[in-house]
């Protein structure tokens, strides 16, 4: 095999792999949507009743939260969830295809969002 058809199957594989990588994460990432979006909403819906009990400035904080265990324990779950770093998981695809996007630059090349490559026409020398 020439060189040129070596280089051809090596970008082939990669980009096969890039495609697997990216079609993996989809799913994973998907569920990790689903369940940022239901703790947000259960958090917001919890925070609406809190702030609209009138005992809520009449008692003390801790005590405001113990009345409302719905919303502490929604809020506490969120936290829970940014500390373990679910921003990243619920944008991991886009975070590889990025820094993929950065390394092929070095190369010429990019890829779309699926992770299939896009090659560059080669620079000219003048």
């Amino acid at each position: 095999m020439s060189v040129e058809q070596t280089a051809c199957e090596d970008l082939k594989a990669f980009e096969r792999r890039l495609t697997e990588v990216n079609a993996c994460l989809r799913p994973a990432t998907i569920r990790w949507r689903i369940i940022l979006f239901l703790i947000s909403v259960s958090t917001a819906v919890g925070a609406w009743y809190w702030l609209k009990d009138p005992n809520t400035s009449a008692v003390s904080f801790t005590q405001s939260l113990l009345n409302h265990p719905f919303f502490t324990i929604s809020c506490l779950i969120l936290i829970f969830l940014f500390t373990i770093g679910i921003h990243k998981r619920v944008i991991a695809p886009s975070i590889i295809i990025s820094r993929t996007r950065i390394v092929l630059n070095d190369f010429n090349m990019s890829c779309d969002d699926t992770g299939k490559l896009i090659l560059k026409p080669r620079p000219t020398l003048t």
